[in-house]
């Protein structure tokens, strides 16, 4: 059984540090498609829509019937542990630096036989376990093999934290504080267990419900951070930027209409100076210290979330500006995650749907609470997955998007 994950000491030192190194991150094309579903939290495998068979690892044609007409398709991964071993030795550096290290072969239900990294609640062969795919330091997708019931703390497990970006015992900085989902994150970074959550606010003069909760909370520090002011973020990283180990970026502007309906360029040119210009500040401001942090210890930096929305997808007419800030935001995101992933950072990217607050006040039900925001994205923080799409407006978008974006981009033009 899995003990709960204790404090981390002081780091000593004495102790050679760490050194930063990822997993082996080379993939083939085909493979790719194992990643892009353990970035969303699926495990899929290939399955041929001739024969039905299903196949791992990944290739250009079927094993049985050598079709090339193969789809990803979600699989259940129950399975049977056939044997195991520990890795005591390795030639690769990652891997050197944190043995022993657990591994197993196990038959899927559905056929193909897999190694995966072995949980330590699983049982010694033969025994049942789930497999599930996660996403390793280098984000490159790796099966693991689960307990077929695990305990309350198998998530503290030595090889999903290396996978993860648990908020427990690190320290976190919120960039906006104000808002009602900024608010609501705050608790629940400090219900998971968050050592320190800094909380951003700019305009201190402005009295809003519910901030002074926040500030009775004994984890929270309030801290400046005003995401127009490029002195004002480069302030607050040289005095807590070596100390943060997950950034949180939630800070927006979001105004109503498009083009036509609105005069002038101020309230485009104000959601663009913080939706994407104030991530762009905080990144060069935050970013090199967090990639040097990367290996301190069990609690090292480990992750930079981004609050987008479902309408960087595909532009909304009604709120026309504000979807091209986020979609702007969106490339500048896969930028920070590519230059992240050297340092084995995670980048994960949130897309919602309408929120329940003042700028979606006329748009009808269903709309996504501040809270059950903040929940979805301190569990994708556990879960390490890359994007999440909360909402049932959003998981709609989401599919009518990826089955066909310019019938998408009709539809909305229609008002549908």
């Amino acid at each position: 059984m899995t003990m709960p994950l204790m404090k981390p000491a002081r780091k000593n030192p004495v102790l050679r540090t760490q050194q930063i190194n990822l997993p082996p991150w080379s993939r083939g094309r085909v493979a790719l498609g194992l990643t892009a579903a353990a970035a969303e939290g699926r495990f899929e495998l290939q399955v041929c829509e001739q024969c039905n068979a299903v196949q791992y690892p990944p290739r250009e044609a079927c094993h049985r019937c050598l079709s090339p007409q193969l789809k990803w398709r979600p699989q259940g991964g129950e399975a049977a542990l056939i044997s195991e071993t520990r890795l005591r030795h390795s030639n690769d550096l990652f891997f050197r630096e944190r043995l022993p290290w657990r591994l197993g072969l196990v038959q899927l239900d559905t056929g193909p036989t897999v190694i995966v990294h072995l949980h330590d609640e699983v049982a010694a062969p033969p025994a049942r376990v789930r497999v599930g795919a996660r996403l390793d330091r280098a984000g490159q997708a790796v099966l693991i093999g689960f307990p077929w019931e695990g305990s309350e703390n198998m998530a503290q497990d030595k090889i999903l934290r290396e996978m993860t970006s648990d908020p427990k015992f690190r320290k976190v900085l919120v960039s906006d504080g104000k808002t009602p989902v900024g608010q609501a994150l705050v608790q629940a970074l400090v219900k998971a267990g968050a050592e320190i959550v800094w909380v951003g606010h700019a305009e201190p003069w402005k009295k809003l419900p519910g901030f002074d909760d926040i500030t009775q909370l004994e984890q929270a520090t309030l801290v400046p951070l005003d995401l127009t002011n490029e002195r004002s973020v480069n302030e607050l990283a040289g005095e807590i930027g070596g100390k943060v180990d997950i950034v949180i970026n939630n800070a927006e502007v979001h105004r109503s209409f498009g083009i036509a309906a609105r005069r002038g360029t101020d309230a485009a040119r104000a959601e663009m100076d913080i939706n994407y210009f104030g991530l762009l500040r905080l990144a060069q401001a935050f970013g090199p210290a967090l990639r040097g942090r990367s290996a301190d210890g069990a609690t090292h930096a480990a992750a930079w979330v981004n609050l987008l929305s479902i309408y960087a997808l595909s532009n909304y007419p009604p709120h026309g500006t504000f979807s091209a800030s986020k979609a702007a935001a969106l490339s500048l995101s896969q930028c920070l995650r590519a230059e992240m992933r050297p340092a084995g950072l995670r980048v994960i990217n949130v897309f919602p749907g309408p929120i329940d607050d003042e700028w979606n006040q006329n748009m009808p039900p269903p709309k996504l609470a501040p809270a059950a925001l903040a929940s979805a994205i301190v569990n994708a923080l556990k879960e390490g997955v890359e994007d999440v799409y909360p909402g049932e407006v959003a998981q709609e978008w989401l599919e009518r998007w990826r089955d066909n974006p310019k019938v998408l981009e009709r539809e909305l033009a229609a008002g549908g």
